[in-house]
């Protein structure tokens, strides 16, 4: 199976923080970059969001209902059925970190890429994503102040307004200035694009920094790293099975019920990052290590499955032509005998 390269950058930047933390006036440095860096992000988001084709997606209002209910409804539920193997499978801070996965909203990019690859509806994938991720800068706190309360590392009505103002505010300055910026994004999304993978390996770097200087690392042991992947294997098998098939119940079509697929069953590293540095605060780094280890997960899983829908898509275009060319080929033979 394939490794993701940009895994590899963040487990580079893992091993850099346990080698050389940030520490003191370094630390402080390093957080205030990351809050700017972060800012950022989320501006270049919004100047990328057509306002058109959110307004557009509107209309296959319930694709994209189906997809938020599996990301901030089915995921939630599974993170908190969950809760009953701590702690005999998971520690108690692992499982914080496996709750606070389902809570965050969906990917944009590997969805829109996957659903491309598979064939699918690929306006649909690209708003349900949009839709997912606005949605998540208010649910996943709200959610996350619901179901972990007070352990997950300080949740009040101040860490809200702290997501709003490093988020949403930059989000909707992006938006407000698309009009006279969204060109030059659109022509320069490549060196954007390191501008944004730039700002999570620094976020990664500030929150793995603290972990490091506390010594939160001697809480995980090799199996409870293993038991944390089989769960979240499971956990990526039912939603994959769910949105597919669910997706057939509610008779929806091949190509949307791709889009719901990949983009009902994955979550973003790109938001869930940053939100777990604001909610959690020095705990953010074993808050963020199931994240990270989904999201390769995701990945590779993904990938295959989108190059098989391909294979299938293009099969059932193929079947059709060579029954229509052995038809013709038999009206041929009958005529000329």
């Amino acid at each position: 199976m394939p490794i993701d390269p940009y895994i590899l950058l963040l487990l580079g930047t893992v091993g850099l923080a346990a080698l050389f933390p940030a520490r003191g006036p370094a630390a402080d440095v390093a957080s205030g970059a990351s809050t700017a860096a972060v800012a950022l992000l989320f501006f270049l988001y919004g100047a990328r969001l057509s306002t058109r084709e959110a307004l557009d997606g509107l209309r296959h209002w319930r694709l994209h209902v189906t997809v938020l209910a599996c990301t901030f409804l089915v995921f939630p539920l599974l993170g908190l059925a969950a809760r009953g193997l701590v702690p005999v499978i998971l520690t108690h801070p692992l499982y914080q970190g496996l709750l606070f996965l389902t809570l965050v909203p969906s990917t944009v990019q590997s969805s829109i890429a996957f659903t491309s690859m598979a064939r699918g509806n690929v306006p649909a994938a690209i708003c349900a994503g949009s839709f997912s991720s606005l949605v998540g800068i208010v649910a996943t706190p709200l959610l996350a102040a619901s179901l972990l309360g007070g352990s997950g590392g300080g949740f009040s009505a101040d860490s809200l307004l702290k997501i709003v103002l490093q988020l949403l505010v930059p989000f909707l300055a992006g938006q407000l200035l698309r009009r006279w910026i969204g060109g030059f994004v659109t022509r320069h999304k490549q060196v954007l694009g390191l501008v944004d993978r730039g700002s999570i390996l620094l976020v990664v770097y500030t929150a793995f920094s603290v972990g490091v200087v506390q010594g939160i690392w001697h809480q995980v042991s090799p199996a409870r790293l293993g038991g944390l992947i089989v769960v979240e294997a499971v956990i990526l098998a039912v939603m994959l099975l769910l949105t597919w098939y669910g997706g057939k119940a509610l008779r929806f079509g091949r190509a949307d019920r791709i889009a719901i697929q990949f983009a009902g069953s994955k979550k973003s590293l790109a938001a869930g990052l940053p939100m777990a540095s604001v909610l959690f605060g020095s705990q953010a780094a074993l808050a963020v290590l199931p994240l990270m280890l989904f999201h390769q997960m995701q990945l590779i899983v993904c990938a295959v499955i989108a190059k098989r829908r391909a294979r299938d898509a293009a099969a059932e275009v193929s079947a059709p032509r060579s029954a229509a060319a052995t038809r013709t080929a038999v009206g041929t033979g009958t005529r000329s005998g």
